[in-house]
């Protein structure tokens, strides 16, 4: 073997000079934090509650709920969510159906709950609260993702079932 040879290494054996780094492949996207919204349901009526901020969906209407806090499930976030919103003690039920994207990363998915103790009150992020009945839902102005849970919130509250 002649000196130029030695004095440089095949790639790759002991002594030889790194390799150039490979592009890295594209990130996949992390899975969106859930946002969870609460039906709940007391008498064949379900809760609307008038949100209060931010500006944007201040006066409009939706079904109370947050974000899932990491190692939360669903059902954990909802009940704790109406707890601190609205100060009642509530059970999630079922989830129904359908997912919306909040925003790049979240998704929002609604849930029946039940009441087990307490009167709702509007403590954080709301102004007022009503009871609606299948035939008031569409007297309020929804913030645009809970309305269209509404056809959904109708047959909880009629007790019939969605046509396969």
């Amino acid at each position: 073997m002649d000196a130029t040879h030695a004095s440089h290494p095949t790639p790759g054996t002991p002594g030889s000079p790194a390799l150039p780094a490979t592009p890295a492949a594209p990130e996949t996207p992390a899975t969106p934090r859930i946002v969870v919204g609460g039906a709940l349901v007391r008498g064949g009526r379900v809760l609307a509650a008038r949100r209060s901020a931010p500006e944007s969906v201040a006066g409009r209407w939706e079904f109370p709920g947050g974000k899932a806090e990491p190692g939360e499930t669903e059902e954990q976030a909802l009940e704790r969510e109406l707890l601190e919103e609205l100060g009642v003690r509530a059970r999630a039920l079922t989830r129904l159906p359908g997912a919306w994207a909040v925003r790049p990363g979240l998704e929002l998915r609604f849930w029946a709950a039940e009441l087990l103790a307490g009167e709702p009150r509007a403590l954080e992020d709301h102004d007022a609260l009503r009871w609606l009945g299948p035939d008031e839902l569409d007297t309020v102005d929804w913030i645009d993702h809970d309305r269209d849970v509404l056809p959904h919130v109708a047959r909880l509250l009629t007790g019939t079932r969605a046509e396969a």
